[in-house]
């Protein structure tokens, strides 16, 4: 009796955008029942190769075969109508709808909301992905909200899941939770393409892997059978070093002091801010860890001068009291911020890379002189940022929006850096980026502390903050625990904190 076809195959795909070979003759296979990992650096293809999988994009020459024969999708409706479900790295979910109304307005059919309601009860107790389908979307924690957005697939019957970075909001915990649904998922005989960053759970998860580097397939593997260090060098074409860290106690004079801090949220389904107080000496990574929604973008904004504090003197900077003054003066006092939204609040879509500096760097007249835009040191200093930070772009000043997600990270933390600020924040400093270059920032940040600055950096990747930082505070509800040296300190500890454990009772009902 012949085998059975594989679920789906690529063969010698090519997309190409104007000069660039994004896929050139990239071949893929899954099976059924297989998890298989798509491995490789930022700008290596991945997204392209997987939108084009999902129907989003058409490729310019090769092939997709559907077990066993070719088919050509000509959009998202198509490729779940075919049995391949996709759940994207950025939630697509409306905060003000309930979790069932989110789950209707994608399923296909128009079956009314009670029954739809009934379904996904059912399908998450399934899966062991509890839900409660009458909660609106903004009372969820991150972790449910990727529930969401994994049900919701599921309740579509695909036979293909394609799952794009799906630990990088989540705790430890949850991440085992998700573990256990993939490999129930598998057992049912579906297939999930898994795209991920985080190696190490590349290795326990994932039996088959394909690896690209600069849009060709470079290598297929057993990932169960490499190390997270040969991976990483098959997808980079080198060794990938880890960084130089050796933790200290704080041995500098604080350069960023929060006294009190107090504010109700900006929005209705913000988080407030509840007495928080910190102080970053020179010298020194304090590393701020939680699940995201427990205060962190909230704190972000009270620090960069985006929102202002009650009082002057609830945040200071190198002593001075700015807790009334707004990011611009913050800046000219030598403070550099990064957020952890890339396009749309770090960079401007539609501006080209060297605007975008100016946008950042006008404030300390870096670019200017005599009122006038200095050009030539704008495209130079984008030219520093491209080399230090190895960008991958089509040209020399492209706009924010032509650059992949974790070439654009590279771009708004190393505009910054660059800058040799006093005082640096940084939320979520290597989301999406590869093992060369979230190495290349971590490295970078920890040899800013080393010349003297204080660094400050809001992340959810524990791997990173304990690879990076001296000491760590959680934040919880809006409140922050008192940092912790961070020698003994595990990944384990950390979820416990992350998940309301030592703070005040109230705050984790």
């Amino acid at each position: 009796m012949p085998a059975s076809p594989p679920l789906v195959q690529a063969q010698q795909i090519v997309k190409r955008f104007g000069a660039l070979a994004a896929n050139d003759h990239v071949d893929l296979t899954v099976a059924a029942g297989e998890i298989h990992a798509l491995l490789g650096e930022n700008g290596a293809g991945k997204s392209t190769l997987v939108k084009m999988l999902y129907g989003l994009l058409q490729p310019d020459a090769g092939r997709i075969l559907w077990q066993g024969a070719p088919v050509v999708l000509h959009g998202p409706r198509e490729a779940r109508r075919l049995g391949i479900g996709m759940v994207f790295q950025h939630f697509s979910l409306f905060e003000a709808m309930t979790v069932a109304e989110n789950v209707a307005l994608a399923l296909d059919g128009d079956a009314p909301l009670p029954q739809v309601a009934e379904r996904l009860a059912e399908t998450s107790r399934a899966y062991g992905l509890p839900l409660d389908p009458r909660r609106e979307v903004w009372q969820l924690s991150v972790g449910e909200r990727q529930r969401v957005e994994i049900v919701r697939c599921l309740m579509q019957d695909p036979r293909l899941l394609i799952l794009d970075e799906p630990t990088s909001v989540l705790t430890p915990q949850e991440a085992e939770g998700l573990f256990a649904t993939l490999a129930k998922i598998r057992a049912e005989g579906r297939a999930v393409l898994y795209i991920s960053h985080k190696l190490e759970e590349v290795r326990r998860i994932c039996e088959a892997a394909t690896i690209l580097r600069h849009g060709k397939v470079v290598a297929r593997c057993d990932p169960r059978a490499e190390s997270a260090a040969s991976l990483a060098r098959m997808m980079v074409g080198s060794t990938v070093l880890g960084v130089k860290h050796e933790p200290t106690a704080p041995r500098g004079k604080v350069r960023l002091a929060v006294a009190g801090l107090s504010l109700p949220p900006a929005e209705a389904h913000g988080v407030a801010l509840r007495d928080v107080s910190l102080a970053l000496h020179g010298g020194e990574v304090l590393g701020i860890a939680g699940v995201a929604g427990n205060g962190q973008d909230e704190l972000f904004a009270a620090l960069s001068g985006e929102r202002l504090a009650p009082r002057a003197e609830a945040v200071l900077l190198d002593g001075r009291p700015v807790g009334r003054q707004g990011i611009n003066a913050r800046r000219r006092l030598g403070a550099a911020f990064v957020p952890e939204e890339r396009l749309g609040h770090a960079a401007a879509p539609r501006f080209p890379l060297s605007e975008n500096a100016l946008l950042s760097g006008h404030a300390a007249g870096e670019f200017l002189a005599g009122g006038l835009v200095r050009r030539g040191r704008l495209l130079g200093y984008v030219d520093e940022v491209t080399r230090v930070f190895d960008l991958r772009k089509g040209s020399r000043d492209p706009e924010a929006r032509a650059l992949s997600g974790g070439n654009l990270q590279k771009f708004t933390v190393g505009r910054e850096i660059l800058r040799n600020p006093d005082v640096l924040v940084v939320a979520q400093p290597t989301w999406g980026v590869d093992a060369g270059a979230a190495r290349r920032i971590r490295q970078a940040l920890l040899d800013l502390a080393a010349e003297g600055a204080a660094v400050l950096a809001i992340s959810q990747d524990l791997d990173e903050l304990l690879e990076i930082a001296d000491r760590i505070a959680v934040m919880f509800h809006g409140r922050l625990s008192a940092p912790l040296p961070v020698q003994g300190l595990t990944q384990e500890s950390l979820g416990l904190l992350m998940g309301g454990s030592g703070f005040p009772a109230e705050d984790a009902a």
